[in-house]
């Protein structure tokens, strides 16, 4: 009987702290366009290892992270940025033709996005903050034809986690104009 009760305790618990948990995705700034156009690959990506973790990361003070334990990533973090800079890529090229890393035939793609993300979180000041390096490569020759690093904040419209990752969604909208812009 002891046994079933503390069983059943434990299960209360464990269902009590899954139900308090909230999961978040990255959103595209629209769909990306239907049909053709210049074939481009997105991926792979390096996640800082900060930020390489199911949860959510607040910058609470200076050289100081705190993790939301309670508020996660719905998926991977580095499948969700790929997938989201793609559509961003495809909407800012007018190409519907974007794969994410890795694809079939290289034969199908002119140019690789490759991203190297170093800062993505929030801070308590109330701004979201990304630094990204991205290079592009002409393919099939593997040619480097543009590198930069990109540094933005953008601030969270209210309080909360759901502003914060809508506040990182803006960033990589952002990121994928600055690497439009480097592509053209």
């Amino acid at each position: 009987m002891l046994k079933s009760t503390t069983l059943a305790l434990l299960m209360l618990v464990v269902t009590g702290c899954a139900a308090s948990r909230s999961f978040y995705i990255l959103t595209a700034d629209g769909p990306s366009p239907s049909g053709g156009g210049r074939g481009i690959g997105v991926g792979p990506i390096m996640l800082a290892e900060y930020i390489d973790r199911p949860n959510l990361v607040l910058q609470d003070a200076p050289n100081r992270l705190a993790v939301a334990e309670d508020h996660r990533w719905a998926g991977d973090l580095s499948a969700s940025i790929t997938r989201v800079t793609a559509v961003n890529l495809g909407r800012r090229m007018q190409s519907g033709n974007v794969r994410t890393y890795p694809w079939q035939r290289d034969e199908e793609i002119s140019a690789q996005v490759t991203l190297d993300i170093r800062q993505l979180h929030g801070c308590e000041d109330g701004y979201a903050v990304i630094e990204a390096g991205w290079r592009v490569y002409a393919l099939p020759e593997r040619r480097l034809k543009a590198s930069r690093t990109f540094v933005a904040r953008e601030q969270l419209a209210a309080d909360g986690y759901q502003a914060l990752v809508a506040a990182q969604s803006r960033l990589l909208a952002r990121l994928a104009d600055d690497i439009a812009a480097g592509m053209r």
